[in-house]
């Protein structure tokens, strides 16, 4: 590991967690500088990492789940130019928000080690991977160009607009991001031509205040109700970096079946009433 080492703090043992099963050191705060990250030794830190997770059951079970979600996506996006037959996940656009300082945080580069391992099996091109994260240093955006992906440069809030059947990893998001996502893509089109790895929609709406919810996260709590929901499995000393992880998918045949007044002119979310946004927005990032 590196200097940072020591401000790991061990999470505590899950009730249930079998006896022999370590749980990862999670996240703590830490007084280690960006500009200490060396780009190459960073580099290899998240390839050994790749390696331990590839020996890992929960790949084959995350893998096997992307690929059957990918093969039901449709060919295109009605309306855009780029038509092309797409029968397996080397056709998918990656976004990836929110991931965290994989640098000071281990949860957060077990996660970026993952999704590595995910393009790789869908033979996703890295470049055709993007992410973003307020938080990243420039030491950290040169770590993740160096690894073959691309990095954003704008704060998009989650508001991305799918142009092509799009993978979004979406590790332990604010409800706000994945709220933005859904309406900025509020139509039968888009929506079916996307596929989420993140918190799970239900998870969400039984751990909330049901009148609440409906009013903040509205878009989430609509779609709670008909996305399709594949929970992925993790090991128990894995459980802090990846537990309650679904791939979240939504299927046309079931879009079809709803009311088209749904997708009329669908409002921005503005989120005034809510006093723990988990959201970082443009007009707040230093």
């Amino acid at each position: 590991m590196s200097d940072c080492a020591d401000e790991w703090q061990v999470a505590r043992r899950r009730k249930g967690a079998a006896r022999k099963s370590k749980p990862l050191p999670v996240c703590a705060v830490s007084s280690c500088q960006h500009e200490r990250v060396d780009v190459k030794k960073s580099v290899k830190r998240i390839t050994d990492t790749v390696a331990e997770l590839r020996c890992e059951h929960m790949l084959k079970d995350w893998t096997d789940h992307l690929l059957a979600a990918a093969s039901s996506l449709p060919t295109a996006i009605p309306g855009n130019k780029e038509h092309k037959e797409r029968t397996s996940a080397q056709h998918l656009e990656c976004v990836c928000f929110g991931l965290g300082s994989f640098s000071t945080c281990i949860s957060a580069r077990y996660q970026l080690a993952l999704l590595l391992l995910l393009l790789d099996a869908g033979q996703i091109d890295l470049q055709n991977c993007f992410l973003y994260d307020p938080v990243f240093s420039p030491a950290e955006q040169d770590v993740l160009r160096e690894l073959g992906l691309t990095v954003l440069t704008e704060n998009e809030e989650g508001k991305r607009l799918v142009t092509r059947p799009t993978l979004f990893y979406l590790m332990h998001c604010g409800k706000a991001l994945y709220n933005n996502l859904l309406w900025r893509n509020w139509s039968l089109e888009r929506l079916s031509s996307l596929v989420i790895i993140g918190n799970s929609f239900s998870g969400m709406t039984e751990r909330a205040i049901d009148r609440e919810f409906k009013q903040d996260y509205s878009y989430i709590s609509q779609a709670a109700g008909w996305c399709e929901e594949r929970l992925l499995s993790c090991p128990s000393r894995l459980s802090d970096v990846f537990g309650d992880t679904s791939l979240i998918s939504f299927p046309a045949c079931s879009l079809n079946g709803l009311p088209q007044s749904m997708w009329a002119e669908p409002s921005e979310p503005q989120y005034q009433n809510c006093s723990d946004l988990e959201i970082i927005l443009r007009d707040t990032q230093s």
